[in-house]
C-alpha cells in the first residue's frame, strides 16, 4: 500500500508536479515571499466602473496609473497573440489580458527545457488553472466593454498541484463543501460573503454591548467542575496535575463570580462544547454569548435582547424585515425584528396555540397527551415531575407556531437551578420562576433569568441536580462548592442572558443548518460513514 493519499497518483497530481519541477529548473521560485497588490477586484471595478478608460484590444489604450492585483488564476483562454483569463481575490474577479509580445514574466531568465521558451508560452504551458499570481499593467476595456487588465508583468505566486473542483460534478454535494470549505469557498464566492457577513454581525453585536456599558471578559475553557447547563462535557486530562478537566459547556458559573466580584455589566463571546447530538441546528462545539447587568431583572433581559435584534436586522438589511425562506420550499416570508415582540406566560401559549389548559389537566391526562404526540422519550416519560411535563407540552404543541419572534416566560421550576423564583407569590407557589426564552422560526434563540442569588436556595437546587447526576443522568451538574461560596458572598440582584450566536446566524442570513454558518462543522469520519 501507498504511504501517499490516493490524489497523488491521479494524472493530474503528476502533470503538475512535473511542470513544478521544470519551473524551478528555469530558476523562477514558485513560491515567493511576498507580493504587494495595490487594488483589489472590487475597488477597481468600483473606481472605474463608470470611468473613461480606452477601448482596445492591443491594450495600446487605457489608463496610464498602473495597477498590481493578486488573485487565483480561474479561466483561461487563448485567442492568437492574446490570452484572456479570470482573476479571482476574496472580493471578487475581473479579466487579464496576456500578450504575446509584451508581456513579461518575473525572473523568467533562462530557456525552457522544451528548446525555445518565451514567457508567452510559459504563461500557456506552465501555469494551470488554480495556480496563484500577481500581475502588474494598466486597465483598458476591450472591444465588448468588459474592464480589464493588460499584464506587463506575471508573477507566480503559488504552484497548485491539485486542480480547482469541479462545481457541477466534485462539489456539488453538500458534504463534500462542509468537509474541504476551502474549496468551498474558492467555488462558491457567496459563502465567503456570508462568513464576511457573520464577521459583521459579531463586530455588531460588540458594538450594541459596548455602547450600553457592558465589559467584554474571557474566562476559562477548561473546567475542574462544569455547571450552567444540562449537557454532557467532553473530558480531558491535565498530566500536570494528574487531574480530569472539562471542556465548559456554559458560560454562566465564572461570569456570575465576576458580578459578585463587582463587575456589574459584562459578557463573554466564546466557545462551549457540548457532548450531545449532532443536527442541522446542534454542533459540539458551538459560539455562545452570555450576558450579565446587576440590577437588572428579567423584564430588562426582554427589552434589551429584542434592541439587539432590531439593531442587527437594520444594519444587515436597512429594516427590521429579515427575509426567510422555509427549508421545505415553501414561499419566502419575512421575521419581523422591531421591538416589541409577542410575549407570553409558558401556560398562555399552551392556551393560544394548543387549546390546552394544563391547570385542569392532571399529570396522567398531560403524559397521555404526550404518548399520541410521538415525540417524547417513554423511557423518561414516567420521571417528568409536572412542571417537565408542562414544559415539554410545550415544545411539543407551541413551538411550531412560533415563526415571528417570541418571548415566552414564567417557566416551571424544574427546568433550571440558576433563576430566581417568581416574585408573585401565587406563582412563586406553583413553581414556577423568572425565565424566559425567546423564539423565532419555531428555534429557541435565547434563555434568560431573574438570576437567584439566594445561596440557601441554590444550594438546595444544586444538591438536587447532584443527585440526579449520581443517580445516572449524564446530563446533570456535580455540586460546584466554589460556586455556591462566591453566591454566599453576595451577589446583587441580576439579569442574565445567553444567546445562541450560530443560530442567530443562521436566522439572519436566511440559512437552514448550522453547517452553513460554521467554517469547519463536525463531520462523520469517512471511515465511519463506509461502515
Amino acid at each position: 500500500m501507498s504511504k501517499y493519499p490516493e490524489y497523488h497518483h491521479q494524472d493530474e497530481f503528476q502533470n503538475r508536479t512535473k511542470k513544478l519541477a521544470e519551473i524551478r529548473e528555469l530558476g523562477i521560485e514558485p513560491y515567493p515571499h511576498k507580493f504587494t497588490p495595490t487594488h483589489t477586484a472590487l475597488i477597481l471595478q468600483q473606481e472605474f466602473n463608470n470611468s473613461e478608460v480606452g477601448h482596445s484590444d492591443d491594450a495600446g489604450a487605457g489608463t496610464t496609473m498602473p495597477v498590481k492585483v493578486a488573485g487565483r488564476l480561474i479561466l483561461f483562454r487563448s485567442m492568437g497573440k492574446n490570452t484572456f483569463a479570470h482573476l479571482q481575490d476574496e472580493t471578487g474577479k475581473i479579466q487579464v489580458m496576456f500578450n504575446r509580445d509584451l508581456t513579461e514574466v518575473a525572473d523568467f531568465h533562462l530557456k525552457g527545457v522544451e528548446g525555445e521558451l518565451t514567457p508567452y508560452k510559459f504563461i500557456e504551458k506552465k501555469l494551470d488553472l488554480g495556480d496563484i499570481i500577481g500581475i502588474e499593467g494598466h486597465l483598458f476595456r476591450t472591444q465588448k466593454g468588459e474592464l480589464t487588465i493588460f499584464a506587463k508583468q506575471v508573477t507566480l505566486l503559488c504552484k497548485t498541484l491539485l486542480p480547482l473542483a469541479d462545481k457541477h460534478g466534485g462539489l456539488a454535494d453538500k458534504e463534500l463543501r462542509y468537509r474541504k470549505r476551502w474549496l468551498d469557498l474558492i467555488s462558491h464566492p457567496d459563502v465567503g460573503m456570508l462568513f464576511r457577513t457573520r464577521s459583521h454581525i459579531l463586530q455588531q453585536i460588540r458594538h450594541y454591548f459596548q455602547q450600553n456599558y457592558f465589559l467584554e471578559v474571557e474566562t476559562p475553557i477548561l473546567q475542574s467542575i462544569y455547571g450552567g447547563a444540562e449537557a454532557r462535557p467532553f473530558i480531558t486530562k491535565l498530566n500536570a496535575l494528574d487531574q480530569d478537566m472539562f471542556l465548559r459547556i456554559s458560560l454562566e458559573i465564572p461570569l456570575k463570580k465576576l458580578i459578585v466580584g463587582g463587575m456589574h455589566r459584562i459578557y463573554e463571546l466564546g466557545k462551549v462544547f457540548r457532548n450531545e447530538g449532532i443536527d442541522r441546528n446542534h454542533n459540539p462545539e458551538f459560539t455562545l454569548l452570555e450576558a450579565y447587568a446587576a440590577f437588572w431583572d428579567y423584564q430588562d433581559m426582554m427589552d434589551f435582547v429584542e434592541k439587539l435584534f432590531e439593531t442587527l436586522s437594520i444594519s444587515l438589511y436597512g429594516s427590521t424585515l429579515v427575509p426567510y425562506s422555509p427549508p421545505d420550499g415553501g414561499e419566502m416570508i419575512h421575521i419581523d425584528m422591531k421591538a416589541p415582540w409577542t410575549r407570553m406566560t409558558m401556560k398562555e401559549s399552551l392556551k393560544h396555540y394548543g387549546s390546552v389548559d394544563v391547570d385542569k389537566l392532571s399529570d396522567e391526562q398531560m403524559k397521555d397527551m404526550l404518548k399520541k404526540s410521538g415525540h417524547c422519550d417513554l423511557k423518561k416519560l414516567n420521571s417528568l415531575s409536572r412542571g417537565l411535563l408542562i414544559a415539554a407540552l410545550f415544545e411539543v404543541i407551541v413551538e411550531p407556531h412560533l415563526i415571528q419572534p417570541h418571548h415566552i416566560y414564567d417557566h416551571p421550576i424544574e427546568t433550571t437551578p440558576l433563576c430566581k423564583p417568581h416574585r408573585n407569590p401565587t406563582l412563586r407557589e406553583e413553581g414556577l420562576v423568572e425565565r424566559f426564552e425567546s423564539f423565532i422560526i419555531s428555534q429557541e434563540i435565547c434563555n434568560a433569568y431573574s438570576e437567584l442569588n439566594d445561596p440557601e436556595i441554590q444550594r438546595n437546587l444544586l444538591e438536587q441536580q447532584a443527585k440526579r447526576r449520581d443517580a445516572g443522568d449524564e446530563e446533570a451538574s456535580p455540586l460546584d462548592e466554589e460556586f455556591i461560596e462566591a453566591i454566599c458572598q453576595g451577589m446583587p440582584p441580576t439579569g442574565g442572558i445567553g444567546i445562541g450566536i450560530d443560530r442567530l446566524i443562521m436566522i439572519m442570513t436566511n440559512s437552514h443548518s448550522i453547517r452553513d454558518v460554521l467554517f469547519f462543522p463536525w463531520m462523520k469520519p469517512l471511515d465511519k460513514e463506509e461502515e
